[in-house]
């Protein structure tokens, strides 16, 4: 399987006309495959008041504006809509680009240990979900939640109309029309880390996605994948199955560092990176990417 390179583009301290420009230009570059968004209400560094756009109605506007990118939110909070909603939005954004939406998920915001900052003041996270009046809830009722919602998603892409009863949900009569342009629905990508989410992703996903450095080091991703290609044979499936993708943040003068990362993922199986760098949105910054960062990493993985 070869390399494919993506884009992300993080909704914070940016406006919709530079947003669109990037994306505009990646849709005119073949090398990149795929562009995504992120789905936070506040930014979560610097300025607490700066722009933030709610990224489900960004996406539907670049999907309008866009023509050939793969797309989707990297990844979509499974606790800010309720699931038959999001599957209706899913899959309206799915017809409006002709078929080209990634499905992208994770847990969203949940109770977090006292070392990970549990003060609304000292976690951004923490602080953006009390600004908007959604309650944490524990690691183990947001995974259980995620694989509700994909459940109740691919029944609404793939059937006419259902009942459901769920631990968190209960639908009547639910209809979904018009259905997604792809015939069993999008793809399901899910970002996860820790081994009671990667058995959500062994089971339902297509795509699993984490941040690689510098969060999370090129061993421990290389861990986490062993970890799922355990958990995939436990659910009866063939691990090749479930794509690898990791996000690498690229610093302004860091693209030799970004070609070493992508190669170093590439090593130990990874064939899907998606790469963000504040300089994108500088006159020439997507083609320093695409020439510096993205066409030298894809054709080195060829070799």
């Amino acid at each position: 399987m070869e390399l494919k390179i993506g884009l992300k583009t993080s909704l914070m301290h940016v406006s919709y006309e530079d947003v669109r420009r990037v994306w505009q230009q990646a849709d005119d570059m073949p090398e990149i495959t795929d562009a995504w968004l992120w789905d936070h209400l506040l930014p979560l560094a610097g300025d607490r008041g700066g722009s933030a756009p709610e990224g489900w109605t960004m996406l539907s506007a670049l999907a309008a504006q866009t023509s050939r990118l793969r797309l989707g939110m990297l990844v979509t909070s499974n606790r800010l809509r309720p699931p038959a909603l999001l599957g209706k939005m899913a899959s309206t954004v799915d017809v409006i680009s002709g078929g080209r939406l990634v499905m992208g998920l994770g847990v969203g915001g949940t109770v977090q240990p006292p070392d990970a900052g549990g003060v609304a003041g000292e976690n951004p996270a923490v602080a953006e979900y009390a600004a908007y009046g959604i309650p944490l809830i524990s690691p183990s009722e947001g995974i259980a939640r995620l694989e509700e919602t994909v459940t109740i998603l691919r029944r609404m892409w793939t059937e006419e109309e259902f009942d459901y009863q769920g631990p968190f949900t209960t639908l009547v009569g639910t209809r979904n029309a018009p259905k997604p342009i792809q015939p069993t629905g999008p793809p399901v990508l899910i970002g996860a880390w820790g081994e009671r989410a990667l058995r959500v992703v062994a089971k339902h996903a297509d795509m699993w996605n984490i941040p690689g450095p510098p969060h999370n080091p090129v061993a421990e991703v290389a861990a986490r994948s062993r970890i799922l290609d355990r958990l995939c044979v436990a659910a009866g499936r063939d691990p090749a199955e479930v794509e690898r993708s990791v996000q690498v943040i690229v610093a302004d003068d860091g693209a030799a560092e970004a070609r070493d990362t992508i190669a170093e993922l590439t090593a130990i199986g990874v064939r899907h990176v998606v790469v963000g760098s504040r300089r994108l949105y500088r006159p020439d910054g997507m083609t320093w990417l695409l020439e510096e960062v993205v066409r030298p990493a894809y054709e080195a993985s060829m070799t």
